[in-house]
């Protein structure tokens, strides 16, 4: 249930909006517009370049001056784009996304993530200065050389006692299997274990790198040497953290953690149910775009900063809120406020990352804050606030309807909910309406000392005077 893929037509829809917005703000350091795939071997040195720097975009079918007048393409098209792409050493793992226009014609668009240089084309480096390409100078090249050897030293990178018998081998082949069948990655033609992790870049000189801990590691073998595998579950009763409903701590692979989490919330987010006129058929609405939460999922494990023993990635559940959290914090100069636009992939852990692309947990690159943003707005919530607190990434998600508190300091009786639900469906209402419309609630007295109770907590406000009196809910966001 919680896996909803968007149509095509959405999709679609949904990348060439963000077309225009890179479009709008014209060439630059991160972006490059080609009018037609004739010039890709231009696009290829800026693909090299962006490599080389902050990555960024290219795009074929828009003009210089930003107009988008597309282009025909076919598999042969794309083809020959990925031929020019493999020319760049050391290789990248880059995917064209062709993007419809109202035309007929279609725009090619290139991400490009910050990579780990000097990356090289047809034997030159190349570096972007402005909107414009140019070879990188060889002092620049020396010092990329230096700094890639000091990247290599990262904690994913860096080697684990822990050995091939430690890990799920189906979680490897399965991972294999899917990059294969998403086109992601070319048949190795073996099943062999140790080939496979080799060609995930996660083993080194006989050795398992951590990244292949954190991606196919048994729960057994984690729970002494790599607590920061952890995955913190609640539900809590009301609007803050005082009491328990349910509370698990998981420890797991990242494939593991991100399965339990899904579980854990389809376990305890309402979903409200209604007919549809005409069809008089049961539909079901999440509270929350279950997409929307599998996206935040998704980048919480992928991004988050392994390196602390007490880190983890945490999900919280409230009577007004979900909050999906993860440690470390934005890099690379990245803001919260980036997070709402366009902005370069700048995984903290690209080995990981480019494991979790291959096996379908994460699609494009540097388009999952985006995709949270689009589908909140398309399901009719308020916007998701990204926020970062105390050595951590946050991401809250509000309801799509109004949810009554469970306990504000004390526990609420049905009658005081099924005031507040319908308040909220029907706005403010007089005491003696508000009768009307709650089943089997005979006496107006009831109602009105429920209304004066949930007044005391705040829930609820007077408005008019007299026998013009009406109910409504105070806003508690």
């Amino acid at each position: 249930m919680f896996h909803l893929p968007e149509s095509a037509a959405e999709t679609n829809a949904s990348i060439l909006r963000e077309v225009e917005q890179i479009v709008a703000r014209g060439e630059s350091e991160q972006a490059e517009f080609k009018r037609s795939t004739g010039q890709r071997t231009e696009a290829a040195r800026t693909v090299c370049a962006l490599l080389n720097g902050s990555g960024g975009f290219v795009l074929f079918g828009v003009t210089d001056g930003g107009v988008l007048v597309g282009q025909e393409v076919s598999p042969e098209t794309l083809e020959s784009i990925i031929r020019e792409i493999r020319r760049i050493d050391p290789p990248a793992l880059l995917s064209p996304e062709t993007v419809d226009l109202p035309n007929g014609r279609a725009i090619i668009l290139i991400r490009v993530p910050r990579g780990e240089g000097p990356y090289m084309y047809d034997g030159r480096a190349y570096v972007r200065l402005g909107p414009t390409t140019s070879v990188m100078p060889a002092a620049h090249y020396q010092k990329m050389l230096l700094d890639r050897v000091h990247s290599s030293r990262r904690w994913e990178l860096t080697p684990t006692e822990l050995g091939i018998g430690d890990l799920d081998h189906d979680e490897v082949i399965r991972t294999a299997e899917e990059a294969i069948w998403r086109n992601r990655m070319e048949d190795p033609g073996t099943r062999r274990v140790e080939e496979l992790l080799l060609g995930f870049g996660v083993m080194r000189d006989g050795a398992l790198l951590n990244a292949a801990v954190v991606l196919f590691a048994r729960s057994g073998a984690l729970v002494s040497i790599y607590p920061q595998c952890t995955l913190r579950l609640a539900r809590f009763r009301g609007r803050d953290m005082s009491e328990f409903v349910d509370g698990r701590q998981e420890i797991g692979n990242v494939f593991q953690l991100f399965n339990r989490a899904q579980r854990f919330l389809r376990d305890h987010v309402p979903v409200a149910g209604r007919v549809v006129p005409g069809l008089f058929e049961r539909v079901d609405d999440p509270m929350y775009p279950p997409v929307a939460l599998r996206e935040a999922i998704a980048n919480a494990v992928c991004h988050r900063d392994y390196v602390f023993p007490g880190g983890s990635v945490g999900v919280a559940i409230f009577d007004d809120r979900v909050e999906i959290s993860s440690t470390g914090q934005l890099r690379f100069g990245l803001t919260v406020g980036d997070l709402r636009h366009p902005h370069p992939s700048l995984p903290w852990n690209p080995t990981i990352a480019t494991v979790l692309y291959l096996r379908g947990l994460i699609e494009r690159w540097g388009r999952g804050t985006l995709k949270i943003n689009e589908l909140t707005q398309r399901a009719g919530l308020s916007a998701p606030e990204f926020e970062e607190r105390a050595g951590e990434v946050v991401v809250r998600f509000f309801p799509s309807s109004y949810i009554p508190p469970t306990r504000v300091p004390h526990d609420l009786t049905d009658l005081q909910r099924e005031i507040l639900l319908s308040l909220a469906e029907h706005g403010p209402s007089s005491s003696v309406a508000l009768q009307g419309k709650l089943p089997g609630v005979t006496s107006n007295d009831r109602v009105i000392r429920s209304l004066q109770t949930l007044r005391h907590l705040g829930l609820v406000e007077k408005i008019g005077i007299t026998r013009g009196v009406q109910w409504r809910l105070v806003d508690q966001r």
